[in-house]
């Protein structure tokens, strides 16, 4: 599976000769999996049509600031908010001023200054302009803000002349985008990770579960692969497909994951339990269908194993982080539950109706015992990458704490 699978990119195409170019930068990205959005302002239009990059794209082209059918819906905050990345290519010397200054006179400027998703440009314009004063103060700002620029690169132009302001190949910045989801911050780390709800059987057709899809889970293992680390994904039943690349073992109880789990986590780093796993099971499953011939039917309970309690209080314990989904007092249950099971970290959401569960977008309140950490409401993927880099980064203060006491020692 590519690193641009299912990731949300905005392409952004401005005026320039180069704009040619787009169209087999808008096929590879498709092609590499990631969904394209393209947005086109008034000069890439004298360049190429927007009927090339829809048909390329497989989504219709924006092209107003000002189009009532998208704007009813805000149309420019939605691409803002939808974009994992936006990739401007060709970024004409206007195009990067008027990033530079902030400014929204178009659709793609004011998606720009809209959006909290990376901002990667490829410039390309003449030599001459590429080279002035304004426009290399325009590109120091940029880069001082965090926006990074491909290219440009040297070579003939069309104008005639030969140096640098070519827009860099659409291989190029294909490879460029790819290894922006690639961050290495877990590279040479085994990670665990539980997934999806467990199934405590009734009987042979009935059984006891809860609304987790799994998505967390997923979108979390796919995020820590692409941070470099080896990902043995242990999930209960859900209608996601396995992604490529790593160990996916399939579990329907709770006690079929805690096996999973403690084997797993024999030589592992991280140990992220993101599954919901039932709390109880039926004590003595019937073996047959139970027919309905009674009023009322009670079940006798037992409670289940503690999968995360029993991975965290190892003696060779991984860094372990814990998942809790509260419908009320999120903190306060939160904070008990990672001093009560000795957790590294715990991320807490709220749930209940048209919260968390079964949803494209969730929001976290990451604890740990010194410290939290809000992560806003966003695209389970772009969360799940977002808490990967928070717990590489705490891991890496866990380790630097303890080389620092046995140096003492």
């Amino acid at each position: 599976m590519s690193t641009l699978t299912h990731k949300h990119i905005v392409l952004g195409i401005t005026g320039g000769i180069a704009a040619y170019k787009a169209a087999e930068l808008t096929r590879l990205l498709s092609k590499a999996g990631a969904e394209v959005r393209v947005v086109m302002t008034q000069g890439a239009q004298e360049f190429i049509t927007a009927l090339t990059l829809q048909a390329l794209s497989g989504n219709p082209v924006h092209t107003e600031l000002f189009d009532l059918e998208a704007e009813a819906a805000m149309g420019h905050i939605d691409l803002a908010r939808w974009a994992d990345l936006v990739l401007i290519a060709p970024a004409s010397a206007n195009t990067l001023s008027r990033i530079a200054q902030g400014r929204t006179d178009d659709l793609l400027s004011t998606l720009c200054l809209a959006t909290e998703a990376p901002l990667m440009l490829a410039p390309a314009m003449n030599r001459v302009m590429w080279n002035n004063p304004a426009t290399q103060d325009n590109r120091r700002l940029l880069e001082e803000r965090g926006i990074d620029l491909i290219g440009p690169a040297s070579g003939a132009q069309a104008c005639g002349e030969t140096g640098q302001g070519r827009m860099e190949e659409p291989e190029t910045l294909l490879r460029a985008v790819e290894g922006h989801f690639q961050t290495g911050e877990l590279a040479g780390m085994k990670v665990v990770i539980t997934a999806g709800p467990t199934r405590e059987a009734i009987d042979p057709v009935r059984y006891i579960s809860n609304h987790s899809s799994g998505k967390m889970g997923y979108a979390l293992a796919q995020a820590a692969k692409e941070a470099g680390a080896q990902v043995t994904l242990i999930s209960g039943p859900v209608h996601i497909q396995p992604p490529e690349g790593m160990e996916c073992i399939l579990v329907e109880t709770a006690e079929e994951m805690l096996t999973a789990s403690l084997n797993a986590v024999e030589d592992s780093q991280i140990f992220i339990a993101t599954a919901a796993v039932a709390d109880y099971r039926v004590a003595r499953p019937a073996e047959q269908k139970h027919k309905k011939n009674q009023a009322t039917w009670s079940l006798e309970l037992t409670q289940n194993p503690d999968i995360l309690a029993q991975v965290a209080q190892r003696a060779d314990a991984p860094f372990t982080v814990g998942f809790a989904a509260e419908t009320q007092n999120l903190e306060e249950y939160a904070r008990g539950k990672l001093n009560r099971k000795k957790l590294n970290i715990i991320a807490a959401n709220q749930v209940g109706k048209g919260l968390a569960f079964n949803q494209d977008e969730n929001a976290l309140e990451v604890y740990w015992p010194e410290g939290h950490q809000s992560l806003p409401m966003q695209s389970k993927p772009r969360l799940a990458r977002a808490l990967i880099s928070l717990i590489a980064h705490r891991l890496n203060q866990a380790n630097n704490i303890i080389d620092i006491q046995h140096a003492k020692n």
